[in-house]
């Protein structure tokens, strides 16, 4: 296998600009006519939707808690087949991992891929102390190759020059301060790249401040990486498995949406607020912001059918937005209908409510999914589900909040909504797909 061209860009924190950084330098390279395949370290469904966007190839995560070590080498290896180049977005700060560790983080994937970091540092309100910072994050870990700097929120010539008097790590760009490039936010986080196009600028700037060419050539230097692919097998499509997909919507691993088609699943996108339900065997209901168009979703025709199917029992998998969705209700400016499939209410907060990494199990016997099976994901979200007091519960979490006190995938006949975005296994895509497969058998 030939070593596959890559770069990381990373932050020293969060808000330096390495959003900024990363897609410019997609941008910029897509321009010159390069097939750039973009991913982004950790659990984020945001910055992957713009990476998508510039680069016409989809982005994918890497993150070695949901993944292991040797899933970030596969998922890397396979989406890069046929790139010119790969560029990497961290996450956080270089080093900032699970609980206060480096596990997970920038530095980690760095390692696993032995890739070449390319470190934004944010230079406003400094100059000499610059390279201070960057001398720190350059020795703090010797199996990191820090390869270059691109200098944020440079304030003048007259900035740049004081910085550049003194260099300790080659400097690959100086980007001026522009207030204008900013992305609108909202409680959970940044727009999605079909809400703004403003990311499309980020090219431009960079191709303008930054060196281009030096960063395809630090990306050209990256070693093989030692390691195969692993076998997968792809079964023919056997079922059909619908996938919510509008503004609603939009919140999935696009390795999930894979293992669901190796596992035999013929995947039928659609869009609960604009239509009606597909002829499926299954239905997944990713995250996304239904509580931004609860009056569509209630009065779509979509959401009686939803409750039709599932009362007949095909199996339903929903997550975070996708639970809220097949509750009873949402409580907002006003109290708004929903599904009706699960036993519970949601209510939307002004606090966070969790946030963080996923660990548990399957509880065995509550599902159509294995015993004990087990789950890593994430969750991030501004609501609460109140369930019924019967409530069951698919999942025990080690890790996690979930719906309530450790539990989550509330169960109904064969409907799981959980607040848990899952990576999915091999094993639980397949659990899903063969019990659409049963249902549409009987």
């Amino acid at each position: 296998m030939n070593p596959v061209p890559r770069l990381i860009i990373a932050g020293t924190h969060s808000g330096c600009g390495k959003t900024t950084v990363a897609t410019g330098v997609m941008a910029a390279l897509v321009a010159r006519g390069l097939q750039v395949q973009p991913f982004k370290v950790g659990p984020d469904f945001i910055d992957p939707s713009h990476h998508t966007g510039i680069c016409g190839r989809t982005s994918r995560n890497l993150d070695p808690f949901m993944m292991g070590e040797d899933g970030v080498r596969d998922t890397f290896l396979r989406a890069s087949a046929g790139a010119e180049i790969s560029v990497i977005e961290g996450v956080m700060g270089l080093y900032d991992g699970i609980d206060g560790t480096e596990r997970s983080s920038t530095a980690h994937v760095a390692t696993i891929l032995d890739a070449p970091v390319i470190l934004v540092v944010d230079a406003g309100g400094m100059s000499r102390s610059a390279h201070a910072l960057i001398h720190g994050f350059s020795t703090y870990n010797s199996r990191l190759r820090i390869a270059g700097v691109i200098f944020n929120r440079i304030g003048s010539e007259r900035h740049r020059q004081m910085i550049g008097s003194s260099p300790t790590v080659p400097s690959l760009g100086w980007i001026p301060k522009n207030d204008q490039l900013l992305i609108k936010s909202r409680h959970l986080g940044l727009e999605m790249a079909h809400e703004t196009g403003i990311r499309a600028e980020f090219g431009t700037i960079v191709n303008e401040h930054c060196d281009i060419g030096a960063l395809s050539d630090i990306a050209h230097s990256a070693p093989q990486i030692k390691a195969d692919l692993r076998k997968r097998t792809v079964e023919s499509p056997r079922v059909k498995i619908g996938i919510a997909w509008d503004e609603a919507f939009r919140f999935y691993y696009q390795d999930n949406l894979d293992r669901l088609r190796s596992a035999g699943a013929e995947l039928v996108f659609f869009s609960p607020l604009h239509e009606r339900l597909p002829d499926v065997q299954g239905l997944y209901f990713g995250g996304g912001y239904p509580e931004l168009h609860l009056s569509g979703l209630e009065s779509s025709s979509c959401r009686t059918e939803i409750r039709d199917r599932a009362d007949t029992g095909m199996p339903i998998y929903g997550e975070c937005g996708g639970l809220m969705y097949l509750t009873e209700e949402i409580a907002a400016d006003r109290t708004y209908r929903l599904c009706g499939v699960l036993p519970a209410t949601t209510g939307m907060t002004k606090k966070v409510q969790a946030l963080g990494y996923v660990q548990g199990e399957g509880i065995a016997g509550s599902s159509y999914l294995p015993p004990f099976l087990p789950i890593l994901g994430h969750e991030f979200h501004y609501s609460t589900v109140s369930p019924h007091s019967d409530a069951r519960y698919a999942f025990q979490l080690s890790r996690g909040r979930g719906i309530s006190d450790g539990n989550d995938g509330l169960v109904i006949n064969n409907t799981i909504g959980t607040y848990t975005h899952a990576y999915f296994s091999d094993e639980f895509a397949g659990s899903f797909v063969g019990a659409a497969e049963k249902d549409s058998s009987t």
